[in-house]
């Protein structure tokens, strides 16, 4: 889309709600103008207008907790933008991962979980060795213990899946989860490199679905 073709309000400002690329939580909602939209477009990092303050605010700029940009889509309307990011820090000044916590209506849930931060946390067992640790071990052993962990518990998912028991099932699609991410740590397997592989099957199933209703 021509970003000259978006709606800025009579305030000349645009909404922005900044998402958590590798979770998909919703981190905070800020204004852009076209000044700040043309700095996150070259800087690829987010830029908004701060309406308190009446000036420009790179995020991180102090704080050091940066967002860079993933991508930009508007709505159908062409007056709110979705921006995708992946942060250096807490996107909330109070501190917290979200500004979004105080709940209004509706179940709690643990949104303070992401597999981006499991991956995080086993990064930082394999580099630190922390002695006890159950990931540490496996580590230690070498990528054989952990192929064979994971075969274990893929036996275990098929089981539980057999047995028709939904709770069991997922206990063990937890545990494999977790065995296949320490096998991904081991091998340098980042949790983007998979899901840019499975973006690419995504496209490659919508153009097949495409061909399929065009003959």
């Amino acid at each position: 889309m021509d970003i000259n073709k978006l709606k800025f309000d009579e305030k000349g400002l645009i909404p922005a709600i900044v998402v958590d690329n590798e979770s998909g939580k919703v981190l905070t909602l800020a204004y852009m103008n076209k000044e700040s939209l043309d700095i996150s477009l070259k800087e690829k990092k987010t830029c908004f207008w701060s309406r308190s303050r009446q000036e420009l605010w790179l995020k991180g700029e102090t704080s050091g907790n940066y967002q860079h940009i993933q991508s930009i889509t508007a709505d159908c309307d062409g007056d709110a933008l979705v921006v995708k990011v992946k942060k250096d820090g807490p996107a909330c000044h109070t501190g917290s991962d979200s500004c979004f916590f105080e709940e209004i209506l509706g179940t709690p849930v643990n949104d303070d979980f992401a597999v981006a931060d499991l991956y995080k946390l086993l990064l930082g067992r394999k580099k630190d060795m922390p002695e006890g640790s159950y990931t540490s071990y496996l580590f230690e052993k070498g990528i054989d213990k952990i192929l064979k962990k994971v075969g274990e518990e893929c036996t275990e998912v098929i089981i539980a899946s057999k047995a028709d028991d939904k709770k069991e099932t997922i206990y063990e699609v937890a545990d494999l989860m977790y065995h296949v991410m320490v096998m991904m740590v081991e091998m340098g397997i980042s949790v983007d490199d998979v899901m840019t592989e499975l973006a690419s099957r995504h496209v490659i199933d919508h153009k097949v679905k495409q061909e399929k209703m065009t003959k």
